[in-house]
């Protein structure tokens, strides 16, 4: 596969030399036009001489035709115009193309150069003389010279002083004389092509080179990033222009995203092989000594108990994994439907009072305000008691937990729990919804209140779900504040839900009659239509 500076070398190449023809081209017609009006004014030039020669010459008294007898209807007035030996010697010493034409417009006098010309080649001229307007543009004729193969431009001039014999003069220039020749075009550009096509790949060689070394050099860095270890190298922004320098933000950008998430999951490894080695480290000490030939009977039921506490928080431990790697991966499915957050927060503080009690804690509910929500109960209640139970964790004894549920602008809903216990640094908040995250992790794992740091990253991929947020407010030593905002429900949403569970509800009401009446044909058909509202909803 050809490189990309092989490429760009042939694509400027090939654009130069096209340019370089295409300008040759242009330059060919651009000059052949301007020569044709040249030749027009150098042929009225020349017509103007001849003029002033023939007018010169007649003032000092030569006769320049005589008029004869020709004969009946060959003239006026059956006569001819006739050129004289005087006007034909004064016009073989002009240089050039003339015809000279009386007052019939016949011809009296054409140069040597007119009469070698073929006959076919003097008639186009006097077909085209005729069209001539003295003084006016000139007109292009084709000829064939014994000297040159081309064109003569005939222009014409009229002198009052000449009438009424001679009334007008044509002259011609040759074509030769301005325009460029094809055959000439053709050589030169054979001569100088090669010069050309070298100089053009030599260039698009170079231009090429520098518009690529950016990109190698982008390639080269981004080679030396080859393993997680070396995700803390970025890439240059100074490349040369912008569009590369966007795309080296872009990467870098990337790469500190790819370096945040091997940290994650360097951290979720090793937070992770932490917690289970502990309980198993405990769990196989119970178990030894449960299985001690000189264990007694309660001290072998105890070390058996506080094995299936070990047992329990692993299991805990792996199905709060499984939720939050189910949710990465997008397989968690929520039961959504229309959930009244009223009985759910209220289930939840009674909850929490009995928590409360338990712990030496005032927990109280300063405002409940009734709101619909699309979401799953469970899900819902789980993240609601992941707040409260966190809340009462981390709040010392005598102290006050309270809830709040009200209804805010924008059609929204939001849940506060908020603690007077012992709050978060300014430096730890940004991370409390990280996995296996606590603020003081040595005693968080040996108190009685250390979880695993699961439940807030799972209170947030909760809230997150059902199309919400959660945010925290805390200061050290002075409690903090989480808040869980929920989208509500509209009325006109909540009546077609309601219409929906209706009609659900009748199609399984139908078919529990046709399963009991043993009609396959009408079970079939409520089955098909209770799945067809189903997928609807």
């Amino acid at each position: 596969m050809a490189t990309l500076r092989a490429r760009l070398t042939v694509a400027y190449a090939f654009a130069l030399v096209g340019s370089m023809i295409i300008f040759a081209g242009a330059l060919y017609f651009a000059r052949n036009a301007r020569g044709q009006q040249e030749l027009g004014t150098a042929a009225l030039e020349q017509g103007d001489r001849a003029l002033a020669y023939l007018r010169e010459a007649a003032l000092q008294g030569t006769k320049l035709t005589v008029e004869r007898e020709a004969g009946e209807g060959s003239g006026r007035h059956g006569t001819r115009v006739y050129a004289t030996e005087e006007l034909r010697s004064l016009m073989e010493r002009l240089p050039g193309y003339f015809i000279v034409y009386d007052r019939d417009d016949r011809q009296i006098y054409s140069s040597v150069g007119i009469r070698q010309l073929p006959d076919e080649d003097r008639s186009a001229i006097d077909e085209a003389a005729v069209q001539l307007v003295p003084g006016g543009q000139g007109i292009s004729v084709e000829v064939s010279d014994s000297l040159f193969s081309g064109r003569l431009i005939l222009a014409a001039r009229r002198d009052p002083a000449l009438l009424p014999y001679i009334t007008r003069i044509v002259a011609g220039v040759p074509t030769s004389l301005a325009e460029l020749s094809p055959a000439l075009l053709v050589g030169t550009l054979l001569v100088v092509f090669p010069a050309i096509v070298f100089v053009s790949v030599a260039a698009s060689y170079v231009i090429a080179g520098r518009a690529v070394e950016p990109v190698e050099r982008l390639i080269n860095e981004v080679e030396a990033i080859t393993d997680g270890r070396s995700l803390h190298r970025r890439l240059p922004s100074d490349l040369g222009n912008e569009e590369l320098s966007r795309l080296g933000t872009t990467l870098n950008a990337m790469i500190a995203r790819l370096e945040s998430s091997f940290g994650a999951l360097r951290r979720f490894t090793a937070d992770a092989s932490h917690e289970l080695k502990t309980p198993l480290t405990v769990l196989r000490a119970d178990v030894e000594r449960a299985m001690h030939p000189n264990a007694a009977g309660s001290e072998a039921m105890q070390a058996l108990e506080e094995a299936l506490q070990e047992t329990t928080r692993m299991a805990d431990l792996v199905d709060s994994l499984l939720t939050l790697a189910r949710a990465d991966e997008g397989r968690f499915d929520l039961h959504r439907e229309p959930i009244a957050l009223g009985p759910v927060v209220r289930d939840v503080y009674e909850t929490a009072v009995i928590l409360g009690e338990h712990s030496g804690l005032d927990v109280s509910m300063s405002v409940l305000e009734e709101g619909v929500v699309d979401g799953d109960a469970r899900r819902l209640r789980q993240l609601f008691l992941n707040l409260i139970t966190n809340a009462i964790k981390y709040t010392p004894r005598g102290g006050r937990v309270e809830l709040s549920l009200s209804q805010r602008m924008g059609g929204e809903i939001a849940l506060t729990v908020r603690d007077s216990g012992i709050g978060i640094s300014a430096a730890d908040l940004p991370h409390v919804f990280d996995r296996f995250w606590r603020a003081d992790r040595a005693r968080s794992r040996g108190s009685e209140r250390g979880g695993f740091g699961l439940g807030l990253s799972i209170s947030q991929w909760i809230a997150q779900a059902h199309g919400g947020r959660i945010t925290v407010q805390s200061r050290l030593g002075r409690g903090s504040v989480f808040t869980v905002t929920l989208p509500l429900l509209s009325e006109a949403d909540i009546s077609a839900g309601d219409q929906l569970r209706s009609e659900l509800r009748d199609l399984r009401e139908a078919r529990e009659a046709a399963r009991e009446s043993g009609d396959d044909g009408a079970l079939d058909a409520s089955v098909a239509s209770e799945g067809g509202r189903e997928a609807k909803s």
